[in-house]
């Protein structure tokens, strides 16, 4: 398939590759109760001159997806119009995805609904303050000596408000932030890593909801 007339062409197997991938975390994640139903969506990067995405789709279970079930959008989120399956509606959030790609530099984000991103918004309007865990490595900070703020945003169905909320906020190096009573986004290098800190965040948050008392 053509991704766009101005850029590299993305071909049909490296579209399904991307599906097939996308398609395996989000059984996990569905498995862990983090993708219920149909809510939650995943992406990988295909391309950055110009930026393409593959997003997962639409109203579909997460736990169900195919390697199809995949749409290549824009920079702006938007369907690209050479599309294998034109039938398929990109997911709601692609252009959230795509402003995480292009700010952070990540060629793989992860929107899930966790429990504890959900509180911990609710609990941490200002921001989910952490210091002194060793899990902070394993989203690339120090465990001992410095307070972590993990981002927390006011929910809204403008995905353009979300990221100029986000953006102000994010020091440059956390891999995630809270979208409040909704659920949490993170990004790394590629799917697993992304994985990777999608899990770390949630255990943090759990922490910080946990103990919020204690504070």
């Amino acid at each position: 398939m053509s991704g766009t007339s101005a850029g590299r062409r993305i071909g049909t197997g490296e579209l399904e590759a991307a599906g097939r991938a996308l398609a395996a975390e989000a059984a996990r994640f569905a498995g862990m109760g983090w993708m219920r139903g149909t809510s939650g969506n995943l992406s990988v990067v295909l391309d950055r001159d110009p930026l393409r995405l593959a997003v997962t789709v639409s109203g579909l279970d997460k736990g169900e997806l195919t390697s199809s079930d995949v749409v290549v959008v824009d920079g702006r989120g938007a369907a690209v119009t050479d599309q294998p399956r034109p039938d398929l509606v990109p997911s709601a959030e692609a252009a959230l995805h795509a402003r995480i790609a292009e700010v952070t530099g990540a060629d793989a984000v992860v929107h899930v609904h966790a429990m504890a991103a959900v509180l911990a918004g609710h609990w941490f309007p200002d921001g989910v303050p952490l210091r002194d865990l060793e899990m902070l490595k394993g989203i690339g900070r120090a465990a001992h000596d410095e307070t972590v703020v993990v981002p927390v945003v006011p929910n809204s169905q403008d995905m353009d408000e979300i990221a100029g909320a986000f953006e102000p906020q994010w020091d440059g190096r956390t891999p995630g932030f809270v979208v409040a009573r909704h659920g949490m986004y993170a990004w790394g290098q590629d799917l697993a890593q992304a994985r990777h800190h999608t899990e770390i965040l949630e255990f943090l948050l759990t922490f910080a909801t946990e103990t919020r008392a204690l504070r």
